[in-house]
């Protein structure tokens, strides 16, 4: 999202600095765009937040000193300044869930969890806009930090057209690339394996292990992410004598292609801001069962409402919803076919160009 709006803002000629860990190669030789990179130190995001946020203030008064009517945004807590804060996850609205880390990596999660918190309400309290990518981020914002509605729009993620429905061919030529036999019908789950279990995986395991029970289930699982507990994931399903069923790939840039070898995602997650690997398969014609905990989630219409997961800890639930959809795969496709359409024609552009005209807008002018 933030590459996007920087590409949106470069091609218009706009001068623009970005202070980040790291950027995508095509923004470091373009005239108009200053590069600042801020190392993680030891590789840590945590280590690295006291420089990032140090820079960003830096950088930001050296363009407050330069340019007249400058505007700087800022994500989250990441640096505090008095201009327009662009929210893609709300710590107050997430507690770690880490049952089966190691103490220290409990005690670093906790630590940074409450450090994430204080640094947010005071970035989001001194900004005159903040801008959030869901109506669920939004509620958030307002319920759990205290920002008065009035400071805050909900601008959702936008989409590259590209991710579209694929071909028979390219179906093929992915399904082969992933291993996934051409008679199986293949689910697939996208997202980190860390300690911290936001993302819900210990959920799909658990409904999984109680589907591969029945002699008629003939659905294969693909898991594309890495992470801490990666290995462990990899070791039950050896113990469980799954590991013919389930293959884990471990990180992957590949998820276009996973995506269109794909007859479903599924995201259990107990907390997503806004969820881009659910748009991303719907995108690409992929149904996706998603919890109610996810942003996402209130883009669904009323029609995909067994889509959506009441409770993310449920895997009786999600194993009766997945036995739901192998009944009717095709179905399922074709009634998320108007929201794929949706999302498509709402670009990374067009997110973009209302995130900048919501920025050029008077400063009374959300109330």
């Amino acid at each position: 999202a933030n590459a996007a709006l920087a590409r949106y803002l470069g091609d218009r000629n706009v001068n623009l600095h970005l202070v980040a860990h790291q950027v995508d190669p095509e923004f470091l030789n373009r005239p108009n765009i200053a590069v600042h990179l801020v190392p993680r130190s030891f590789g840590s995001d945590a280590l690295g937040a006291w420089p990032l946020a140090r820079r960003g203030r830096k950088v930001a008064r050296d363009v407050m000193a330069r340019w007249r009517d400058p505007h700087v945004l800022v994500n989250g807590g990441n640096c505090s300044w008095p201009d327009v804060n662009w929210v893609h996850f709300v710590h107050h609205a997430w507690t770690c869930v880490d049952r089966t880390g190691p103490a220290w990596v409990k005690a670093k999660d906790r630590m940074v969890n409450a450090w994430g918190r204080r640094q947010e309400r005071r970035a989001m309290q001194c900004a005159r806009l903040v801008i959030a990518n869901s109506d669920r981020t939004r509620r958030d914002v307002i319920e759990r930090v205290g920002i008065e509605p009035g400071r805050l729009l909900t601008i959702h993620l936008g989409s590259d057209p590209g991710w579209r429905p694929p071909t028979a061919a390219e179906r093929t030529a992915a399904r082969a690339r992933v291993g996934a036999a051409a008679d199986r019908p293949l689910a697939v789950f996208v997202g980190a394996l860390g300690s911290d279990q936001r993302k819900g995986f210990d959920t799909l395991w658990t409904a999984w292990r109680r589907l591969c029970a029945g002699s008629d289930w003939d659905v294969d699982l693909v898991v594309a992410g890495g992470g801490r507990t990666l290995r462990d994931w990899r070791q039950h399903a050896e113990w469980a004598g799954l590991a013919h069923r389930t293959r884990f790939l471990g990180f992957t840039d590949r998820v276009f292609d996973l995506l269109a070898a794909a007859d479903v995602l599924v995201s259990p997650v107990r907390y997503e801001a806004y969820g881009l690997n659910v748009q991303e398969a719907i995108c690409r014609g992929v149904p996706a069962l998603v919890s109610a905990d996810a942003g996402i989630a209130d883009r669904y219409p009323p029609s995909l409402a067994d889509m959506i997961l009441p409770d993310p800890n449920d895997a009786q639930d999600l194993a009766a919803r997945m036995i739901r959809w192998r009944s009717d795969i095709d179905g399922w496709k074709r009634r998320i076919a108007p929201l794929s359409d949706a999302f498509r024609r709402y670009t990374w552009a067009d997110m973009a160009a209302t995130i900048v005209a919501a920025i050029e807008r008077p400063s009374n002018g959300l109330v």
